[in-house]
């Protein structure tokens, strides 16, 4: 594949999409949606491929419930592709405005950033999930999945690129790399005359690779250790019911529960009424004060070096028991919490000290970390959940996929 061909037929997609309608752009994604439901026999047959592949090549439970399709995973990946006709359109709207004492009125307007350039790992869902957002927005994008999704994705592709040229748009507005080559990354996050912005899906390695060769700005994020503080003023029965919700409902995705901290004054009784709660069905990996409180866990193992630094998408839980809310912050430093962290409590002051003080992209107070999330948000779908500190931070919809330019208006005004 000749990724300079595919860089010069996204930039010139992308100047054909600054320009075209809201509307427009809103009867594409509407027949993208369409083509999914009609199209969904071939797309389950293409996933069943990568399915029975990645059961031949000993992927865990957890990557497979990662690359799954089914009927109403595709039937929710439709609908949120309708979510996103329904919102807002940026492109073109002004941010701030305001006329200066020369006459000048002066604006900053919402522009697409042009091409995007997107890798991602074992999820099918985003290669929809980042053409509607990018279409919506008026950006390009190029695509490269992993190669457990091979044929799913590139099914996914067939759909799109149909609905793009029925909507009477350019078709490389979405472009799939479809060779697995490793070589290719590295040529497309080179690519930097035509692709304005590489947004990496998956795990720490493939973050820091990007950063680390990448000529073109790099959108860091979906990695992070999530933790949940249980506060010594919390309601414990409730705090439990949110915990299994953030461990349990969906163990593969990024905000899912990794570490959970408990305060000391509770840990005994806190910890008895978790374990009853998960004991069939999570290995807690613990440190010695809490293990003293989980004594009859079924499934346990000591803490060793490096497991508060895994981010586990599984069944497994890391617990250990501090001394108050600013021990347990002090460990979430340490411990890269940047995604998604959480305080359980019912005191105002620790509530607000550890919303305060989390580094984390999102930070909750009595809730799950699994809403962080764009459809949750609000956003539709996201292109992904950054959690770097500059232009965007926690999931990415729409606003977050474009820039501004400065807009000045005047009736034949010069410079004095």
């Amino acid at each position: 594949m000749d990724l300079t061909i595919m860089g010069k037929a996204a930039k010139q997609a992308a100047f054909q999409l600054a320009t075209v309608s809201t509307t427009q752009k809103n009867n594409a994604l509407a027949i993208i949606a369409d083509e999914l439901e009609e199209q969904s026999a071939a797309i389950l047959k293409a996933n069943a491929q990568d399915i029975e592949l990645a059961r031949e090549a000993g992927l865990n439970d957890a990557m497979l419930d990662r690359l799954l399709l089914n009927e109403s995973r595709l039937q929710a990946i439709a609908n949120d592709v309708r979510n996103v006709i329904n919102l807002n359109d940026p492109v073109g709207s002004e941010i701030d405005s305001r006329v200066l004492e020369n006459g000048l009125s002066l604006s900053r307007r919402r522009v697409p950033l042009g091409v995007v350039g997107v890798i991602y790992e074992a999820r099918p869902n985003v290669t929809i999930d980042i053409a509607a957002l990018c279409l919506k927005t008026g950006n390009a994008s190029i695509l490269r999945g992993g190669k457990e999704t091979f044929f799913s994705n590139m099914a996914l592709v067939n759909v799109i690129q149909s609905a793009l040229e029925k909507a009477q748009l350019p078709a490389a507005a979405v472009q799939y790399i479809e060779k697995p080559d490793r070589e290719l990354v590295s040529q497309l996050l080179k690519l930097d005359e035509y692709v304005d912005m590489i947004i990496p899906r998956g795990g720490a390695s493939l973050h820091k690779m990007c950063k680390e060769n990448s000529t073109i700005p790099v959108i860091i994020g979906g990695f992070g250790i999530s933790h949940i503080f249980v506060d010594q003023s919390a309601d414990l029965d409730k705090s439990v019911e949110v915990i299994e919700n953030a461990k349990i409902q969906r163990p593969s995705a990024c905000n899912a529960l990794d570490t959970l901290l408990v305060h000391q004054a509770i840990a005994s009784e806190f910890l008895a009424k978790l374990v009853l709660r998960l004991n069939d069905q999570v290995t807690f990996v613990v440190e010695p004060k809490a293990q003293a409180c989980m004594s009859h866990a079924k499934q346990l193992r000591e803490a060793v070096e490096g497991d508060f630094d895994t981010e586990w998408l599984s069944y497994t839980l890391g617990v250990k028991v501090v001394d108050d809310v600013q021990q347990a912050i002090e460990h979430m430093r340490e411990h890269n919490a940047s995604h998604s962290d959480a305080i359980m409590t019912n005191d105002l002051f620790n509530a607000e000290l550890f919303i305060n003080s989390a580094g984390s992209a999102a930070v909750y107070v009595n809730a799950s970390t699994r809403f962080t999330d764009g459809a949750q948000f609000g956003l539709g779908a996201e292109v992904a959940v950054s959690t770097q500190k500059l232009h965007a931070r926690g999931p990415m919809g729409l606003e977050e996929l474009t820039s501004y330019k400065w807009v000045g208006k005047a009736n034949y005004l010069s410079r004095r």
